[in-house]
């Protein structure tokens, strides 16, 4: 391994972490887990959820070479990540600010549970693009990615590591249910309930410590 593809597979873990770790993440399907047919409808989800996570990020890996060399980082790499650093921190100070405004989840969240398995693919994929903060990190890493310096191999490998960690919290759950079903109905509810009532300020704790570490890691690269 190389040690700029080592870098870069390194600069997507906080970036993946955003997107894994956000209660607008993991609650939506955790509640696809209490529909009628719970095992194809998370099954689904959970495949629409990967699949438009590595669309998304593929759009701007090769939007990316439009801007500059893949197999040359550009000057402008660390000014990049140096902006989404700070807007990352600056989202998660105004989320923290407005924290007990939100102290529960949308209620378009609770209209998951009545999904179906023919929707729920698509309706992933949807939400993808619809959060901000998804689609935000998605242009970031796929961009990240693009101009690290790495051969196309590294690059399509890349983007799958990135996927891999950001959609992790949906799949695994949703994977854990479909092999041991019932048994784990009452944790979920309990991880959701607690994820409902503080999805706010985890948001916001998270937005805040992964800007940090990108804007640590922009200013490393001037």
């Amino acid at each position: 391994m190389s040690a700029s593809f080592a870098s870069a597979l390194t600069e997507l873990i906080p970036l993946g972490l955003v997107i894994a770790l956000s209660p607008l993440t993991i609650i939506p399907a955790v509640l696809t887990l209490h529909t009628a047919r719970p095992r194809p409808t998370g099954l689904a989800f959970g495949a629409g959820w990967l699949l438009g996570l590595a669309a998304l990020t593929s759009i701007f890996v090769a939007a990316s070479g439009l801007v500059g060399n893949l197999d040359k980082p550009p000057s402008w790499a660390s000014w990049l990540r140096i902006v989404v650093g700070a807007l990352l921190i600056v989202f998660g100070g105004y989320r923290w600010a407005t924290r007990h405004k939100s102290e529960h989840a949308p209620a378009w969240m609770r209209k998951l549970g009545g999904l179906t398995p023919a929707r729920a693919l698509g309706t992933a994929a949807l939400l993808v693009v619809a959060n901000p903060k998804v689609l935000f990190i998605c242009i970031a890493a796929g961009l990240a990615i693009g101009t690290a310096g790495i051969g196309q191999p590294q690059v399509w490998a890349a983007v799958v590591y990135f996927v891999a960690v950001a959609g992790s919290t949906v799949a695994l759950p949703v994977l854990a249910y479909a092999v041991s079903g019932d048994r784990l109905a009452a944790p979920l509810a309990r991880l959701k309930d607690w994820m409902e009532r503080r999805h706010a300020t985890l948001v916001a704790a998270i937005l805040v410590v992964i800007g940090l570490l990108v804007l640590y890691k922009g200013i490393h690269g001037l």
